[in-house]
């Protein structure tokens, strides 16, 4: 579990495509306190560390997690953002965050505000029903308020701090996004249809 506060940004070094993708991403991290098969969210999947070095580690990436998230386009130089799995007595300081990615949304619009910019993201039309204002997103692993929806698009502020601290800064129209709907909207959903 995660809490979609990312603590590194990561910097992909190297992709090998074999049975599996192979990933080498470059880290802050000490990863002497990072034990081998330990969880990390990249870009908002939770993935198994299978290999590491002083400042690396690998993951390996079937074809399905491929397949439904934005790690298809991962590129050697890009960054992505980066966070541990929660530890008991961790501070939960966005909102609980599972790693399984359930769809990509594309960035749409951006419009700067102050000093905060707006970004406005298409969800896939299944997912869209569980997005609400002033609920909880995770966008590639990080945790976020939603401002507005309008039937898939919803819209997100993103602060100084958040554009500094994560990839968020550097996030362009026609971006494909890593999107994990808050648990809670899932199951207040799946109750209502069962009702």
């Amino acid at each position: 579990m995660f809490t979609g506060i990312v603590t590194d940004i990561g910097e992909i070094r190297a992709l090998e495509r074999r049975g599996d993708l192979r990933a080498q991403i470059g880290t802050s991290y000490d990863m002497d306190t990072v034990d081998m098969g330990a969880s990390i969210a990249c870009a908002g999947v939770c993935l198994t560390v299978v290999d590491k070095g002083p400042d690396w580690f690998s993951v390996d990436i079937s074809a399905e997690t491929v397949s439904k998230t934005n790690i298809g386009d991962w590129t050697v130089g890009g960054r992505i953002n980066l966070e541990r799995a929660l530890k008991v007595g961790d501070e939960l300081g966005g909102h609980i965050v599972s790693g399984h990615v359930d769809g990509v949304a594309e960035v749409i619009a951006m419009a700067q505000e102050g000093d905060s910019t707006r970004v406005t993201f298409r969800a896939p039309e299944a997912l869209a029903r569980f997005i609400a204002p002033k609920g909880s997103v995770a966008l590639d692993g990080t945790s976020l308020t939603v401002n507005e929806v309008d039937g898939r698009d919803f819209g997100i502020n993103f602060i100084p701090h958040t554009k500094e601290v994560t990839t968020w800064g550097r996030v362009k129209t026609g971006d494909r996004i890593n999107l994990e709907i808050d648990t809670l909207a899932r199951y207040v959903a799946r109750l209502a249809e069962a009702g």
